[in-house]
């Protein structure tokens, strides 16, 4: 009597191995909530059926919770982007101009990717008003966004004072060119940044998950080239902040205008230029997942 035949069993392939997929299971990303990475098959449930279990419902983020995100991620940012050329006053030189375009960079690069899919990470009251203006933000959200951002800046500010009093100085940003090319400066510099940010903000062929990176790299590359000549603010609340914390208020309009103007200028010049296509009739109201 011959043995009973042994069912063939092996253990299921494994990413990686021959003939297995990359991935075995299904990706969610749980930064593109608007991205349409997730098809809509109407296979995988009968024909009747108007939904897919591949369809995950954006998640509904009131809007206390969005200015709380706000508040600490612009904290974060200012506490050190302002530290960073503080500690260069105070220690000779330490971080030298890279350390501080450095510091700058990396702060926008972290609050992007902690904060970014709960508020926007916006940081910035001219990119929340030139997202407004292009109709991917809500205007009844602004006045609470900037108070949130203004606020943090000032408590950033005072905490700087705070630990490293009296060298607040080398954290305001006042320019050491004439007033025009401060001006131009900061506009240019702006228009650099918020055309990166509207690329991996609101088009859906950019690479949003490496939103944080781009935008973290923008910055550090503004401020080596602007910040021996205007301190490469791109962030009114950037000066408003350690003005208020020092009482030095030199200059000051240039830094409350022209990253307005230049913030505008770049997202409108990207929303221009960028491809279109058969989703993009109705403008998304977005920002770094938002």
């Amino acid at each position: 009597m011959g043995e009973p035949a042994t069912p063939n069993l092996s253990a299921p392939a494994t990413p990686g191995t021959p003939g297995a997929p990359l991935f075995n299971s299904l990706r969610v990303d749980s930064q593109s909530y608007d991205r349409k990475s997730m098809p809509r098959c109407n296979s995988c449930l009968p024909a009747s059926s108007a939904t897919c279990f591949t369809e995950f419902p954006k998640p509904d983020i009131s809007l206390t919770r969005k200015l709380g995100a706000e508040f600490v991620g612009t904290f974060i940012l200012i506490f050190g982007a302002t530290a960073a050329p503080i500690v260069n006053q105070k220690y000779n030189g330490a971080e030298t101009l890279i350390g501080n375009a450095a510091s700058a960079g990396l702060a926008v690069m972290i609050v992007i990717l902690s904060t970014g899919h709960i508020s926007g990470a916006h940081l910035n009251p001219s990119l929340t008003i030139a997202f407004a203006l292009l109709r991917h933000f809500p205007w009844a959200h602004v006045p609470a966004y900037i108070v949130a951002q203004v606020s943090a800046s000032i408590c950033a500010s005072f905490a700087l004072k705070g630990i490293f009093h009296p060298f607040l100085s080398g954290g305001v940003t006042v320019p050491s060119v004439t007033t025009a090319q401060a001006f131009f400066i900061e506009f240019v510099i702006t228009f650099n940044l918020l055309f990166v940010v509207t690329a991996v903000a609101t088009d859906t062929r950019a690479v949003g998950e490496l939103a944080g990176i781009a935008v973290g790299a923008t910055v550090m590359l503004n401020i080596l080239v602007a910040g021996p000549s205007s301190g490469g603010s791109m962030n009114p609340v950037r000066t408003l902040g350690p003005a208020v914390a020092a009482g030095n208020y030199k200059q000051i309009w240039i830094y409350l205008l022209a990253p307005t103007a230049g913030a505008i200028a770049g997202a409108t010049v990207y929303t221009l230029v960028k491809l279109k296509g058969e989703d993009e009739a109705i403008p998304a109201r977005r920002s770094f997942r938002r």
